[in-house]
């Protein structure tokens, strides 16, 4: 199949049942435009993936009908500002299926989440000679904020090690945990690797000597159901461009026990009761750690994105996606001279790799050429790229919207990079 009729015709039917990739497709405008005289092949959804024509109506009425500050006026734009505000909560807190809407704080994303538990619970509970311990498959978003609080406190950061799929040594992990550790802190699914790593498993024994857990969620929450309940962990964080919601919003979750007993992270304004020259006292969670003028209107998109996966199921979501992996991991392992990186049986939907002889940058800048867009580089991960020994791989991340016949597309410009440096 030529590239330029790669998004226009289905190489495959999907077997998932109800799941109408044509009609999905047209919810996503972006996707019809050409790049270079090729149809968009959009491949980059690890980074941040594409939002559908729901969540921009709901952005535009928002700044066309409702826009105001919320939470301090009185009259009836205000509120239903704040309304649509904290009904997004409502929705998160369905959505991820939290005990309470007062356990979901409204971030700028996953870094942001990340760092203020780091900020919180981290500076109120973690002590000199104190462990923490995360993965060696971590973003470094969730490597550098416990740097940074071993430097401020005297605690040791501990890595778990992984294999050469990419798979966490769980034996390890056993080892490392001990009386030192403070706090578990790793990633649900790896953005460098597609591995989806035994959470459950983590949480579980972390509990048993009460070791509480954060999940950096943001790349598992576009691909799978998220059942912070059933999880059982302690923090979960997200952030909304993952979610095909807009950029600079997230979400922490947290249990309403932590959020009780920890401190605010920033001051300033609506996360107070009272201010005085003298004491100043604290608002209740969630508005305690959301000092200032919000995103409303990336908040409210990202509701309006809870509602479309919600629309389509996560289930559906998830079953299409695996099936699309499948498709796309067998064909890319039929290429001569592609190695993957992150082989793991268990993992969502991203494909890095390396070809013989060519940097991953020159194969992004190719395929480009040919309208498909995917990542090149460490990819914020660079420990990563170190334990495999290479600079850099290629990433080609998949979303519901991706079709077999992108996959084709991929493959196809992957073989004609490859003939340019033969």
């Amino acid at each position: 199949m030529s590239i330029e009729n790669a998004t226009q015709v289905p190489s495959k039917v999907s077997v998932v049942s109800g799941f109408d990739i044509t009609r999905i497709r047209a919810d996503f405008p972006i996707l019809a435009q050409e790049v270079h005289g090729k149809p968009l092949v959009y491949l980059d959804n690890a980074a941040s993936a594409q939002t559908p024509q729901p969540v921009l109506d709901a952005l535009i009425k928002f700044y066309q009908q409702d826009y105001s500050n919320i939470h301090r006026g009185v009259h009836v734009l205000s509120q239903r500002s704040t309304e649509a505000y904290e009904d997004a909560r409502l929705k998160l807190q369905r959505h991820f299926n939290a005990e309470e809407v007062s356990e979901i704080i409204f971030v700028r994303g996953t870094t942001e989440a990340i760092n203020l538990v780091a900020q919180t619970y981290g500076r109120s509970h973690i002590h000199k000679g104190d462990e923490i311990l995360i993965s060696a498959m971590e973003h470094h978003s969730n490597i550098v904020p416990w740097q940074m609080l071993c430097e401020q406190t005297g605690a040791v950061l501990r890595v778990i090690p992984m294999d050469d799929q990419g798979t966490l040594d769980m034996e390890e992990f056993d080892k490392l945990l001990s009386p030192k550790t403070k706090l578990v802190s790793v990633v649900h699914v790896s953005n460098a690797l597609g591995t989806i790593n035994p959470v459950k498993e983590i949480i579980k024994k972390a509990h048993s000597i009460d070791v509480p857990v954060l999940l950096d969620g943001a790349q598992a929450c576009p691909h799978m159901k998220i059942d912070v309940q059933d999880l059982d962990c302690d923090f979960y964080t997200m952030s909304g461009h993952k979610l095909f919601g807009p950029t600079g919003i997230g979400t922490l979750y947290a249990k309403s026990k932590w959020l009780e007993a920890l401190p605010p992270y920033h001051g300033g304004g609506d996360m107070i009761e009272s201010v005085s020259f003298e004491k100043s006292v604290y608002a209740k969670a969630p508005h305690k750690f959301e000092a200032g003028t919000p995103n409303i209107a990336g908040t409210i998109g990202m509701g309006a994105a809870i509602d479309y996966l919600q629309s389509i199921g996560m289930e559906q979501i998830a079953a299409y996606e695996a099936e699309l992996l499948d498709y796309a991991t067998k064909a890319l392992e039929q290429i001569s001279g592609l190695r993957l990186i992150g082989t793991s049986p268990n993992k969502a939907s991203v494909l890095s790799f390396v070809l013989d002889g060519i940097h991953p940058h020159d194969i992004g800048t190719i395929l480009d050429q040919k309208g498909i867009a995917i990542r090149a580089g460490h990819h914020c991960a660079e420990p990563v790229m170190k334990r495999f020994g290479i600079p850099a791989t290629a990433r080609a991340s998949l979303a519901f919207y991706n079709t077999h016949a992108e996959i084709d597309a991929l493959v196809d410009g992957i073989e004609t990079t490859i003939r340019l440096f033969q």
